[in-house]
């Protein structure tokens, strides 16, 4: 396995160094857990909603929507990709058919061990050289730059519903 020093900073991004170590942290760490989730048959995401199913199986695909964040096209190819996987199935709800149900098949209960081993590894790799505060400031931290950055997007949300009405 190859590996490669951290990237600098280049100078148009100055400015904005906590930005661009958050972008090039991103970006290290999504390619580390799409090798491994590679691995394991997966594609990036599928593993995210295979953890919401984990924990309650038989959502609709408007609360995995939810629960994982992605947009709806993202998470519909996700879910055809991993019903055509033999990992869930799809079906009308009994209320209301056009609302979808998805369940996991015993293929896909049994990925539960190997994406908690994922998870763990990544996460090993991720936090070796931090100790137990720094991995409780870190992850402080980053929430608050994650709430920041989502009640920047709800601000300009309603700032341009009330410019257009």
């Amino acid at each position: 396995m190859m590996t490669t020093a951290p990237l600098r900073s280049p100078s148009t991004a100055g400015p904005g160094r906590p930005s661009y170590a958050i972008f090039t942290l991103a970006r290290a760490h999504r390619a580390f857990a799409a090798g491994m989730l590679r691995d394991l048959g997966l594609h990036p995401g599928q593993e995210l909603l295979l953890m919401q199913l984990f924990d309650r199986d038989g959502q609709t695909q408007s609360e995995l929507l939810e629960s994982v964040g992605l947009n709806h096209s993202t998470v519909s190819k996700s879910l055809r990709r991993m019903q055509e996987a033999g990992l869930l199935t799809r079906e009308p709800a009994e209320h209301d058919r056009r609302v979808q149900l998805v369940r996991l098949t015993d293929k896909g209960r049994a990925m539960r061990e190997p994406i908690e081993a994922m998870w763990s590894a990544l996460e090993r790799v991720s936090v070796q050289h931090l100790d137990a505060d720094a991995v409780e400031s870190f992850i402080a931290q980053a929430r608050l730059i994650e709430k920041a950055i989502v009640q920047r997007d709800q601000t300009a949300s309603r700032s341009e519903c009330t410019t257009t009405e």
